[in-house]
């Protein structure tokens, strides 16, 4: 597992969902994610969600609190299959 605790595995395939659904490659998605840009995600996104995404990008700790809700980790399970 990596320093995040996310399998390689289960990130790729996360990452394969996530360039099918914005029309990206997943390798593209994943460097731009890595360099910090979210242009491609953003492209795809209504104005009003890529704001909202914007601003959760500024807060790490909202971007923690949410992704450590059921919710989310149960869209996580099924995305990656686990």
């Amino acid at each position: 597992m990596n320093k995040n605790n996310i399998d390689p595995k289960s990130l790729n395939g996360l990452l394969e969902v996530v360039g099918k659904k914005v029309g990206v490659s997943p390798e593209k998605l994943k460097s731009e994610l890595e360099a910090g840009k979210f242009d491609s995600a953003i492209a795809a996104m209504s104005k009003s969600d890529a704001e909202k995404f914007r601003q959760a990008v500024k807060n790490p700790r909202l971007v923690e609190k949410l992704m450590s809700t059921p919710q989310a980790k149960a869209i996580y399970k099924k995305l990656t299959g686990e």
